[in-house]
C-alpha cells in the first residue's frame, strides 16, 4: 500500500498530513490514532505532530533506518509466534513495531549479546531524549519482555527489565444529570439507542459496534458480549427501559446482521460516525467538556458504585482481569466524599 506523509501547518497548528489513495484498511487504521482528522481542503488525513506520530509515519531521522538482517528475520519469526498464540492483529502490529524501534537502535549488535544495560541505555538515549511518553515506553517494554521470553538465546534477564512510572489520572466521569441531558438531546432513534446502550451496559466502543441482534436476550434481560477485550465473553443485564429503547429502534431500522449497521446495510456502523453522534449530542446538551465514548463507560461504573453495587460485580460487568483496574473508580465516586464533614465547618 503506497502512502506518503509530511509535517504541515493546518489552521494554525503543526500537524502530520498522511496521503494515500482511498483504501478501506488504511482508513480504519488511521482512525484509531488519537486526534486523527480528515480534511476536505487538504484531501488528506492529518494527526497531531508528536514524536510518536513522527515515528509511525517515518518522519523521524531514526525511523528511516531498518534493523539488521538478523533483526528483520527475528521480527518476522516473532510475528509468526504471536499469530500462533492467537494475539490480535492490532496487538501484533503494536508489538512488532515497538520491537522494530528497539532493534533499529541496536542494529549493529547481535541480538544474543543485548543485555539489560542496553535496555536502560535505549530508554535514556532514545525514549527520554525524544520526549516519548511513558505509555510508549511501556509498549516497548512489553514487546522486549515477550520477544526475549520466546526461548531464544539471550543475556537479558527478563524479570529485571523495569517499567516506567506511569501517571495515574482519574477517569473522567459525567454526572447522572449530564448523561440524561446528552441522551435526551438526541431525537434520532438509532443514535439514542447506541449511546444509551453504551451507558446502560458499560460497553466499549468496539463492543457496541460488534453486537449482533442475536446477542440480545430480552426474555432473560441479558446482553451477551462476545470475544471482547482479552478474547473473553461476558454478560451484562438489560433493564426494561433499555429493552424498550432497543425495540423501538428495531421497529424503525430492522437491522439484518449487525445490531447497528452502516448506511449501506450488512456493514458495521463506523467508529467515526459513532464519535460524530456523541459530538452532536454533547453540543445539543450544552455541555462544554471534551467528552469521549470512554466517559460513558467510566460514568456507568462510577454510578454503579455510588448506588452501592459491590466492586467485584462491577469488575465482572466490565470484563476486567484485575480488581485494581476497577478500583480506580472508587477514587471518583463522590457519594462517600460528599458525606464527609470538613473540620472547617466546626470553626
Amino acid at each position: 500500500m503506497n502512502w506518503s506523509s509530511k509535517i504541515i501547518t493546518h489552521k494554525g497548528s503543526k500537524r502530520i498530513a498522511v496521503y494515500f489513495d482511498k483504501n478501506a484498511e488504511l482508513i480504519v487504521r488511521i482512525k484509531k490514532f488519537d486526534g486523527a482528522r480528515w480534511s476536505q481542503s487538504l484531501m488528506a488525513w492529518h494527526l497531531p505532530d508528536t514524536q510518536e506520530n513522527r515515528e509511525r509515519f517515518n518522519l523521524s531521522p531514526h525511523s528511516h533506518s531498518l534493523p539488521s538482517v538478523e533483526g528483520m528475520e527475528q521480527i518476522e519469526k516473532f510475528k509468526q509466534w504471536l499469530r500462533s498464540k492467537r494475539y490480535s492483529e492490532s496487538t501484533l502490529k503494536t508489538y512488532s513495531e515497538a520491537l522494530k524501534s528497539f532493534l533499529i537502535f541496536y542494529r549493529d549488535k547481535s541480538i544474543a549479546e543485548i543485555t539489560n544495560e542496553d535496555v536502560i541505555i535505549y530508554n535514556n538515549e532514545f525514549i527520554l531524549k525524544n520526549y516519548l511518553s511513558a505509555s510508549y515506553q511501556n509498549q516497548i517494554v512489553n514487546a522486549i519482555k515477550l520477544f526475549f521470553a520466546t526461548g531464544r538465546a539471550t543475556k537479558i534477564e527478563i524479570d529485571k527489565i523495569h517499567r516506567p512510572k506511569r501517571s495515574k489520572p482519574l477517569p473522567n466521569v459525567l454526572s447522572k444529570e449530564e448523561i440524561k441531558a446528552i441522551l435526551g438531546a438526541l431525537t434520532n432513534v438509532k443514535h439514542k439507542a447506541m449511546l444509551s446502550l453504551i451507558y446502560a451496559c458499560g460497553l466499549r466502543r468496539s463492543e457496541l459496534l460488534n453486537l449482533t441482534f442475536g446477542d440480545i436476550q430480552s426474555d432473560r434481560k441479558l446482553l451477551i458480549i462476545k470475544q471482547s477485550k482479552g478474547k473473553k465473553d461476558r454478560i451484562v443485564s438489560l433493564s426494561d427501559k433499555i429493552i424498550e429503547i432497543l425495540r423501538e429502534y428495531y421497529k424503525s431500522y430492522k437491522p439484518k446482521k449487525w445490531l447497528f449497521e452502516g448506511q449501506q446495510g450488512n456493514t458495521k456502523y463506523s467508529d467515526r460516525s459513532l464519535e460524530e453522534v456523541l459530538k452532536k449530542s454533547i453540543r445539543l446538551a450544552g455541555i462544554n467538556k471534551p467528552v469521549s465514548l470512554h466517559w460513558l463507560q467510566h460514568s456507568y461504573a462510577t454510578h454503579l458504585l455510588e448506588n452501592g453495587t459491590d466492586l467485584r460485580y462491577i469488575q465482572e460487568l466490565l470484563g476486567h482481569n484485575s480488581s485494581k483496574t476497577t478500583e480506580i473508580h472508587t477514587h471518583v465516586s463522590t457519594k462517600s466524599i460528599q458525606n464527609i464533614k470538613s473540620p472547617f465547618d466546626d470553626l
